[in-house]
């Protein structure tokens, strides 16, 4: 397992291997293996398959808009693969495609395989991404969600091709209903959204109360009225708004609140009817990354990354990062870009990878999901870090986030 020390000793280690390889070792050619030819030379290439899909605007001013989010976690990680690869006559380069949201995304995708590019971090949609993992050129590829949270990806529509990095909506709801569960808030009044994924978001939500020992007292939706999302709001008319959705919700003990895109979720905090915590998508959330987050040597990955980027770590852009990782992790371990011999890699016990999470993750045999502890954060500070203390596995603790194997609809075999 990787512990917090010694993921900043691994790290210090290679700067000093490769100050002594410029200080020792004669200029050789980039395709010249490393140690006296004793490792062979490979040169990876990885995709950054993408689209430019429209996204709803943060409520708050405080979040700015960004279009580059996802795209420079992988440029990052693309230069630590190189930094390790270059002490084995390794190379790494990352092909950036990324297309228009009403663009067919096979075109693309077609494009790359076709050039011998299998291993694809995929920036899609549900959608895109079972189309393309679907192509007859994609079959033996190797393909990194990193987007999706969708729990069908998992289940029925998982892929023998197709990881998943970022934790899916059961994960998530898991690792807040641990923490809900540890304080002793049992009652839950759950308000959601009538999106899509505010709905698969708040059945995960009703899962997870069942499953840890929480009840929802109370249900209610909010219908969002389209307008200038940061201008037509207005603070005393949703200083009324908000009382009078959260009345009559019985005795409660917190506000889940299930508002993927943004619509509300905010303007709950500090204007419910009676005085209650908020967590979801909004108060207290659970997820992969958080810019609060500083344990595990975490506040070098933010500086390395904001110095590149000139902006805050993303989720999205710690999943590509970790997908990046992933990939250059498996070819130094295996010294090949076969890929029968990574995907054999990637889904044995060998296999793990350092993400700032004090343990090595890797990934489940059932359904591809990459297993992780999950952040609890509020908006500006770290609340917790599940698995809560209590909640047993007879394995990995971090299968008590999510569909175990026994309940699992996927029907994958290695």
């Amino acid at each position: 397992m990787v512990s917090a020390i010694g993921e900043v000793l691994m790290r210090a280690h290679v700067v000093a291997l490769l100050l002594v390889v410029c200080l020792l070792t004669p200029a050789r050619s980039e395709e010249a293996p490393a140690g006296g030819g004793s490792v062979p030379s490979v040169h990876a290439q990885i995709a950054y398959l993408g689209k430019s899909y429209a996204e709803a605007e943060p409520l708050s001013l405080v979040d700015k808009i960004y279009d580059d989010k996802g795209v420079q976690g992988a440029r990052v990680g693309i230069v630590e693969d190189n930094m390790t690869g270059r002490l084995i006559g390794h190379d790494y380069k990352l092909i950036e495609a990324i297309v228009a949201e009403d663009a067919d995304i096979t075109v693309k995708a077609r494009e790359l395989l076709a050039g011998g590019v299998t291993m694809i971090v995929a920036d899609l949609e549900p959608a895109d991404l079972l189309i393309v993992a679907d192509l007859p050129e994609a079959e033996n590829a190797i393909i990194f969600n990193i987007r999706s949270s969708d729990i069908g990806l998992r289940h029925d529509n998982c892929r023998r091709n197709t990881f998943h990095i970022p934790p899916d909506w059961a994960m998530r709801a898991d690792a807040l209903a641990q923490y809900l569960v540890w304080k002793k808030w049992y009652k839950w009044a759950l308000i959601s959204g009538e999106r899509p994924k505010d709905k698969d978001f708040a059945a995960a939500l009703r899962r997870s109360a069942k499953r840890f020992g929480g009840k929802i007292v109370a249900e209610k939706t909010y219908a969002y009225q389209g307008g200038s999302r940061r201008t037509d709001t207005g603070h005393q008319q949703i200083q009324t708004q908000m009382p009078l959705l959260t009345q009559n919700l019985g005795e409660h003990d917190v506000i889940v609140v299930a508002d993927v895109e943004e619509s509300f979720g905010d303007y709950l905090l500090f204007r419910t009817f009676e005085p209650r915590p908020i967590a979801g998508t909004h108060g207290l959330i659970a997820a992969s990354w958080h810019r609060s987050y500083e344990e595990s040597a975490a506040t070098q990955m933010q500086n390395r990354f904001e110095k590149r980027a000139g902006r805050i770590m993303t989720e999205r852009d710690y999943s590509a990062w970790l997908a990046v990782r992933t990939f250059g992790e498996a070819v130094t371990r295996t010294a090949s870009t076969d890929l029968a011999a990574l995907r054999t890699y990637l889904m044995s016990e060998k296999f793990e990878v350092a993400g700032f999470k004090s343990q090595g993750l890797n990934f489940r045999s059932w359904d591809r999901q990459l297993r992780q502890p999950i952040l609890l954060a509020g908006p500006r500070a770290l609340v917790s870090i599940s698995p809560q203390e209590g909640f047993l596995h007879p394995k990995y603790l971090t299968d008590t986030l999510g569909y175990d194997e026994p309940e699992s609809k996927c029907k994958l075999k290695n």
